[in-house]
């Protein structure tokens, strides 16, 4: 039994965790959205669009938090004009917004004689430094998030099943467009810095993937997917202490290898279930 609870008798794996299930609230609440309207690749563009801002104030002695938070309203204001320019397809748009921040973000560091920006902890994170204040931010970011989750909610349902209903019933789509691109990139900046920016897709994405074939309301897709995220949190922190693994990588890799449990188990579920065809019947032959 000391196996399973002694690490969590730390002090700052303990933090750890409150942050870990902050993040899975607050990802099951963007991921959710983002795995109903197939916008995969945009969360990957954000949470990589992050960099400039982060180098920048890095580079500045600013505040890291702050500079995301820039660099991630530069992306949605790009997205969402890009979105409306009728000859250019959307994926697109998003690529090129993806390499010129990237881009932009490289040339920052590399202009940094003493490389005052820590690319290791931008790109994976550390969750097992995650400080009071830190979960005092992310408790504040999941309430903004559940307010416009809650508020929104209407519009974003509409909008992911059928964005010329949502226009028809006034629901603007493009406004709920907007902020839906908002909850992500909050989700994303909140997120970036426990598990960084090239795992925070897997809470992101995973647990809601895995909860989808399960629930049956938008709302217990969320659900689910907190649990989901805040379970991969807690095996990964575990298996992370035991094993001497990145925590961070840890806890992403078990988000999604619960989602290819999940639907492995699916599958399963349904060919069991399924009802046994009806055979044919024989056909006469003539003698």
């Amino acid at each position: 039994m000391d196996w399973l609870t002694g690490p969590f008798e730390v002090t700052f794996v303990q933090r750890a965790l409150w942050g870990g299930v902050l993040v899975s609230a607050i990802c099951a609440l963007a991921g959710t959205w983002v795995v109903l309207r197939g916008m995969a690749f945009l969360g990957d563009a954000m949470s990589h669009g992050l960099l400039p801002g982060v180098a920048l104030a890095a580079l500045l002695g600013g505040n890291l938090l702050m500079g995301a938070l820039l660099s991630a309203a530069v992306m949605t204001a790009g997205v969402t004009a890009l979105g409306r320019t009728p000859r250019l397809s959307q994926d697109t748009g998003i690529g090129l917004l993806f390499v010129g921040m990237l881009s932009l973000g490289v040339i920052i560091v590399s202009r940094s004689q003493s490389f005052a920006v820590d690319l290791t902890g931008f790109l994976f994170g550390d969750v097992l430094a995650v400080r009071e204040q830190d979960l005092a931010l992310l408790g504040v970011a999941l309430l903004l998030a559940l307010a416009v989750s809650v508020l929104g909610h209407r519009a974003f349902l509409a909008l992911a099943f059928d964005p010329r209903k949502a226009h028809t019933l006034g629901l603007r789509p493009r406004l709920a467009h907007a902020v839906l691109l908002g909850l992500l990139a909050l989700a994303i900046v909140a997120s970036f810095h426990i598990v960084g920016t090239l795992l925070v897709l897997g809470l992101l994405i995973a647990p809601p993937a895995a909860a989808l074939p399960w629930a049956r309301s938008v709302r217990g897709v969320m659900v689910l997917a907190a649990i989901l995220g805040v379970t991969a949190t807690f095996c990964g922190l575990l298996l992370s202490w035991h094993l001497s693994t990145a925590a961070g990588a840890t806890v992403s890799a078990l988000a999604v290898g619960l989602f290819f449990l999940s639907h492995l188990a699916s599958v399963l579920s349904h060919r069991r279930t399924r009802p046994a065809g009806i055979r044919p019947a024989p056909t006469d032959r003539k003698t």
